[in-house]
């Protein structure tokens, strides 16, 4: 009996945390992301994370392009500690019409398809901050597995300036042998 009223909670929990944020702003992007170059890995430097990656070490998401045009997703971690087995998620990704490249949708179960902004893109593509409207949910990421200090604080600047809540910004964990 104690369950079915817990439920409603755990509903709201889940799907009913990310809808509390007041920002309304439309979250900013590039001009344009050219897909094949944002293809590769991508190492999570910092995030507001989902569910399953709230313990995420050695985080990795790995995009390749499929042969119907959408993009294979891999997203690899170990769970709480560098010493962990590797975990993996394999979403499918779809780039939408309007956003030249930079909306994206993110499929992790069928029909379900999650918002996916590159919301800031270095000119090298080096460096990105990947966003959702709702400011639930946010993730900084690099080529690289460690970044210099001064652009972990330029990115925490950017992602504060997009309207999220910097104080719930997690940094991952990366180890030099990372969750390959």
């Amino acid at each position: 009996m104690r369950m079915f009223s817990l439920l409603p909670l755990l509903v709201v929990g889940l799907f009913g945390a990310g809808c509390s944020a007041n920002d309304t702003r439309p979250l900013p992007r590039p001009p344009s992301v050219d897909v094949p170059r944002f293809m590769g890995d991508w190492y999570v430097i910092a995030h507001i994370p989902s569910w399953p990656e709230r313990e995420a070490f050695d985080a990795v998401e790995s995009y390749a392009p499929r042969p119907d045009g959408r993009i294979q997703t891999t997203f690899t971690y170990r769970k709480g500690s560098f010493d962990a087995p590797v975990k993996s998620m394999h979403p499918i990704g779809r780039v939408e019409k309007e956003g030249n490249g930079a909306v994206w949708g993110m499929q992790f179960i069928w029909p379900i398809q999650a918002e996916y902004i590159i919301a800031w893109l270095d000119d090298g593509y080096t460096q990105t901050i990947v966003a959702r409207s709702k400011r639930d949910y946010v993730w900084y990421m690099a080529r690289t597995p460690q970044v210099s200090e001064a652009d972990y604080q330029r990115a925490e600047q950017r992602i504060a300036a997009m309207g999220y809540d910097v104080s719930k910004l997690r940094r991952v964990p990366q180890s030099v042998r990372g969750a390959r």
